[in-house]
């Protein structure tokens, strides 16, 4: 079994390249013959492609209390949207090969305060799929909750090793470009320690055949 990994981390940022026109004098009308032939050769594409992840640029996630309760303080956010684009060919897809976006984040750690944590147990999410699809070849992984429940019936696990996005069906119909995002929840005791807490969330994207 071949297992190929490539990691995101949240805070990554994607470098854009733009491509700018360049003007100049216009083509006289009276000079035809003149003119310059251009032309080109396009040779079929020969590589296999690949599947790749990317994430939005951003600063991070900055959570905020909305949704506190008698049972959990609870800060919520919204992750940058991630890209997966497969440009292999069918062909090139051996049979029962998949990829998957999987979300692991840190232990919370107080700013000046190293005693005071909070276990990534405590952080949820629930993944949405942006992209239209009416093949099912891909889908958002399914919603965890805090192991202080937030009522939804999701999983208490909390964010250790969930699936944000997962190809489901054959190779021809998972090729393309996926996007996703989610909300975040964050769902500690009632009784944590005040001070500002930060995590690494990390994104991982495998491909196993």
């Amino acid at each position: 079994m071949k297992i190929n990994r490539t990691t995101q981390i949240l805070a990554a940022s994607v470098l854009g390249l733009a491509l700018a026109g360049v003007s100049g004098p216009a083509m006289a009308d009276d000079a035809p013959d003149d003119g310059i032939d251009v032309s080109v050769t396009i040779e079929p594409t020969t590589g296999t492609g690949q599947v790749s992840m990317t994430v939005a640029d951003n600063s991070g996630v900055s959570l905020t209390e909305n949704g506190t309760n008698a049972t959990a303080r609870q800060f919520v956010g919204t992750l940058p949207t991630v890209t997966v684009t497969d440009t292999r060919r069918p062909e090139d897809i051996p049979a029962g090969d998949f990829w998957a976006v999987v979300g692991q984040a840190s232990q919370f750690a107080a700013t000046g305060n190293p005693a005071a944590t909070i276990g990534p147990e405590y952080l949820g999410w629930k993944p949405k799929l942006l992209s239209d699809t009416t093949t099912g070849a891909v889908s958002a992984g399914e919603p965890v909750s805090s192991v202080i429940s937030d009522g939804t019936g999701a999983p208490t696990v909390g964010l250790k090793g969930q699936e944000l996005l997962v190809s489901t069906a054959n190779s021809a119909d998972e090729i393309g470009t996926w996007q996703v995002n989610a909300d975040l929840a964050l769902r500690a005791p009632v009784d944590v320690a005040a001070g500002e807490y930060h995590s690494t969330l990390t994104l991982s994207l495998f491909n196993q055949s």
